[in-house]
């Protein structure tokens, strides 16, 4: 059973089951309702709604219904997604929340998230074939939109990087923009290596060529809006080799590209009336005799010349020109997406995606809108006096600081030189939930998607 599969509208509830979603303090009240049997049951299996525990209480009818903890008011465990589980729990059959979980929307998009797998390579595990019923039409169909562009994400963050190269990246982008209607080009060559130098640096050592994807949907007459996702496919740190233990997910470095990919999906799904522009520059950063080396310069498309500081700092150079080709179009806004730094994982972890821009108002809209969506990112300065550690002395800029420390606001800072828009956003994601949450399984994630959606749907919406 795929994720579109799991969750109906409530008009076809037919005898679906009830679930009632409970916390401990309202637990006694919502006993004594019960029958003595159902009574007696939830005694003898001691349930206290503790967060994610759950209990079926039957008849010779079959289950009558499922009782689900959320847990204590603020503990860590209790979250929107928490109900989400359910979807790993239930036995083959059709349910729907009677008593409401803390945010039944994110709930019913948590249990059809908890359905995926990714099982390209294996045989496909069964899975129980439970179905949530839920809302209406429109509230069902905004739910399968957002776990579509989700499970899209996660797709391309999960498969290997030996099935996913610069060819395949644009390939996966095509096959979205033909859905929609969008217009696709791939950029490569000989024309890559003139306009787009920093781009070709960083791809040339591999046997699979660099290019620079690029996608536009709706009316040119419409506000612009252009993303930018690193497609980095592999990163091995090129010449200043990683270590094993930090080259073992490095899968996952297109995670930018894969994350604006949903994004794109989710605003031409929504028919937002934007001009939407996708970029994606995608190279593998590989190790051959024709590697770029640490103390190479080369004068990026903007003009600027970058001494290779650290060639493990390649995710930066090849947004660098992307978002100069960006800005060349004069958009609006303009939204950039990497796994970027160590630095930003170190500071804030996995789960907390770090945001740069100097767009105040965007800021207080994205903080709202992640607030809303249980989609966490956290405001990082665009502190200008660090940007002093950037300088070189053979070139105008270099690719990384002359400190160890601040290593997401210089990355930041260094993307800054590229960027000419009204305004700009940078996020740091890690694209990966390192262990299973509720809706959230381990592997590829598609992390700040459904805030940046909300933040473009309630800023452009008709």
């Amino acid at each position: 059973m795929g994720v579109s599969d799991c969750i109906q509208p409530e008009n076809r509830r037919g005898d679906a089951i009830p679930v009632h979603c409970l916390d401990p303090s309202d637990l006694p009240a919502f006993i004594k309702k019960l029958s003595r049997t159902h009574q007696n049951t939830v005694t003898a299996a001691s349930f206290k709604a503790q967060a994610g525990m759950h209990l079926c209480l039957a008849s010779e009818r079959g289950t009558d219904m499922v009782l689900f903890g959320l847990g204590e008011e603020g503990s860590a465990e209790r979250t929107p997604f928490l109900p989400g589980k359910l979807a790993s729990l239930l036995a083959d059959g059709r349910y729907f929340f009677a008593t409401k979980p803390d945010d039944a929307r994110l709930a019913a998009l948590s249990f059809v998230l908890e359905r995926y797998r990714f099982n390209r390579y294996r045989p496909k595990a069964k899975t129980n074939t439970s179905i949530l019923t839920y809302g209406g039409k429109d509230e069902c169909g905004e739910i399968l939109q957002l776990a579509e562009a989700t499970c899209l994400a996660r797709d391309l963050i999960n498969t290997p990087a030996n099935d996913m190269g610069p060819q395949e990246l644009s390939d996966a982008v095509r096959t979205v923009a033909k859905k929609f209607g969008a217009t696709c080009k791939t950029i490569g060559g000989k024309i890559l290596e003139k306009d787009f130098p920093l781009i070709h640096a960083v791809g040339k050592g591999s046997d699979r060529a660099p290019c620079l994807i690029d996608m536009t949907w709706g009316k040119p007459s419409h506000p612009k809006v252009t993303l930018v996702g690193k497609g980095v496919v592999f990163d091995t740190g090129g010449l200043d080799i990683k270590p094993s233990s930090n080259m073992i997910l490095m899968k996952k470095d297109m995670g930018g590209a894969a994350c604006t990919l949903a994004l794109a999906q989710l605003i031409m799904s929504a028919k937002l009336p934007v001009r939407l522009r996708l970029l994606i520059p995608a190279a593998e950063n590989s190790i051959s005799g024709n590697s770029f080396r640490p103390s190479d310069v080369v004068t990026s498309r903007k003009g600027i010349s970058v001494e290779v500081g650290n060639t493990d700092a390649e995710g930066r150079l090849v947004l660098a020109d992307a978002l100069t080709y960006a800005s060349e179009e004069k958009p609006g806004l303009v939204i950039d997406m990497a796994t970027l730094t160590g630095a930003a994982r170190v500071a804030l972890g996995p789960d907390l995606p770090p945001y740069f821009t100097d767009d105040d108002k965007l800021a207080r809209d994205i903080d709202a809108a992640a607030a809303q969506q249980h989609d966490p990112l956290w405001r990082l300065p665009l502190y200008r006096r660090y940007a002093s550690s950037l300088k070189s002395k053979t070139a105008e800029l270099s690719n990384v600081g002359t400190s160890s420390f601040a290593g997401a606001i210089i990355a930041a800072l260094f993307l800054a030189e590229f960027v000419d828009a009204p305004s700009w956003l940078h996020v740091d994601v890690y694209g990966w939930n390192p262990s299973h949450l509720p809706g959230r399984p381990e592997g590829g994630e598609a992390q700040a998607v459904r805030t940046l959606f909300a933040v473009l749907q309630k800023r452009y919406r008709k």
